[in-house]
């Protein structure tokens, strides 16, 4: 499950979680985000239970995007107890994300 992240729910979701949380930072006009949009709701399910998948609209949230330094988009981050440890940018393979992923967990 992806969880919708915003300014009120984000401390808690990815800043206090007490597993990996990936991130992913996207726009409803951007091409490459509706191409890593399956891949990322792909590894919600798979990493269930083990990572926390959410999403952040910068249309919505440019403060979350700014707060987060995100120049361009898609942006998946990686944070370990409430730290940004793995930054991707621009569209990638399903293997790219599994590879960072799993180096966390």
């Amino acid at each position: 499950m992806e969880i919708e992240l915003n300014s009120a729910n984000y401390e808690g979701e990815v800043l206090k979680s007490d597993i990996p949380v990936l991130v992913d930072f996207w726009a409803s006009w951007c091409g490459p985000c509706k191409m890593v949009a399956p891949i990322i709701s792909q590894l919600a399910e798979e990493y269930e239970g083990k990572v926390k998948v959410c999403k952040v609209n910068v249309d919505n949230e440019g403060a979350l995007a700014a707060q987060n330094a995100i120049v361009s988009i898609p942006t998946v981050i990686l944070f370990v107890n409430g730290k940004a440890v793995k930054k991707l940018v621009g569209a990638h393979s399903i293997d790219d994300y599994e590879d960072a992923i799993d180096e966390l967990i």
